[in-house]
């Protein structure tokens, strides 16, 4: 099993920054990538941004590009999210997910982010 801890969600205004991070821990030596979604109310999870695990190469949807960065830290089994220059349209809860194959993945908790105008 394989378990997955958020924190760093809260409330920003407009223009302000706020990093996430999410640890991972268990039955992790095999794990490909690691990534974060988001779900704002009344619509579907969708896809933020992502790292591979070994080499580091990162994948960002286009409505967060150059204002997001995704890192990891291996020796703490932990990826982060620098988000800036927040928008209201980022607010949501933001899940992180841990990739092992195209079909096997895991779920954090998920950890509300609210951007006020």
């Amino acid at each position: 099993q394989v378990q997955l801890v958020e924190s760093g969600g809260g409330l920003v205004q407009a223009g302000g920054s706020l990093r996430l991070s999410c640890a991972a821990s268990g039955r992790i030596f095999d794990m490909h990538a690691m990534g974060w979604f988001r779900q704002a109310i009344g619509k579907e999870r969708e896809f933020v941004a992502a790292i591979s695990w070994s080499g580091g190469d990162t994948l960002y949807a286009d409505s967060v590009k150059g204002r997001f960065t995704i890192s990891r830290d291996n020796a703490k089994n932990t990826v982060y999210l620098q988000m800036n220059s927040l928008k209201p349209e980022d607010t949501a809860v933001y899940y992180c997910h841990a990739r092992f194959t195209s079909t096997l993945g895991y779920w954090g908790q998920g950890t509300q982010v609210t951007v006020s105008s």
